[in-house]
């Protein structure tokens, strides 16, 4: 028996071990701050777990991107140490995806809890991040890919589930204009643009978007909601109920606007 083989069959034992463990094991949930989205999710999202968000649509990349980001900020609040790591393609950078570093500001998210890490293709990306998901140390990791690499198979996918539930540390899996399929992962988004609500005296409203919950692990519930990320509070709440400082707004993008991914040239 070779190594390769070998190394499967200790990786198929281990996610079997994991498998029989659900049932007897919780995830830690933050509350994302919305109520009905955290009663759907039994209380919020999970740490420890891999969660998919799908910009089905090209056009939709800066608030799938955004989202993410918004994510990545609730659910590192409070975790002592806990950094954000974004693993991306150098293609995507090529094509023009550039991460827009004032949009990732204008959610909140700071730059000092920031590590980007650019890799050649997208196995490359996902040997990084299956590295970096055991490194308990992490907050959040971002893995970025775009269209439908074969690299991205069902047993890549429980690699990087097994590495999150080991470890504990969220692994985020943005997929940019890209198409679902079967995956171990603990929840699947569809992220659409929306437009804001102006708050009082016509100022500019919270970033707005259209949340879609395509399905979750052990969980029959999904569902639909249009949700504003209020950066001051780090949450997500109804546009009607949302509330807080006015969020500045750049003057060349309307009121609302996500674009933490920018398309230049």
């Amino acid at each position: 028996m070779n190594e390769e083989s070998s190394s499967l069959r200790d990786l198929k034992r281990r996610i079997a071990a994991i498998e029989r463990r659900g049932a007897t094991v919780d995830a830690v949930r933050v509350a994302t701050g919305h109520g009905d989205i955290d009663a759907a999710l039994g209380g919020g999202i999970a740490r420890g777990r891999v969660h998919e968000i799908f910009a089905l649509e090209a056009g939709d990349a800066g608030s799938a991107t955004g989202f993410a980001g918004m994510l990545a900020i609730r659910m590192g609040a409070g975790r002592a140490g806990g950094g954000i790591v974004w693993l991306r393609e150098e293609s995507a950078v090529r094509a023009g995806g550039h991460l827009h570093a004032p949009g990732l500001v204008d959610i909140g998210l700071n730059p000092a809890r920031l590590l980007l890490g650019l890799l050649p293709d997208a196995l490359a990306v996902l040997r990084a991040a299956a590295d970096v998901v055991r490194c308990a140390g992490v907050g959040v990791a971002i893995v970025e890919l775009h269209r439908d690499p074969r690299a991205l198979d069902l047993t890549a996918s429980r690699r990087l589930a097994l590495a999150a539930e080991e470890s504990g540390v969220a692994a985020l899996v943005l997929r940019i204009a890209a198409t679902p399929v079967a995956s171990a992962a603990d929840t699947r988004w569809a992220v659409r643009s929306c437009a804001s609500q102006p708050l009082a005296a016509n100022a500019p409203g919270h970033a707005t978007l259209d949340l879609e919950l395509l399905r979750q692990r052990g969980r029959g519930a999904d569902g639909r909601w249009q949700v504003e990320w209020n950066r001051d509070q780090a949450v997500f709440a109804s546009p009607a109920a949302s509330s807080g400082a006015v969020v500045a707004v750049p003057a060349d993008r309307p009121a609302g606007t996500v674009v933490p991914l920018r398309r230049t040239g």
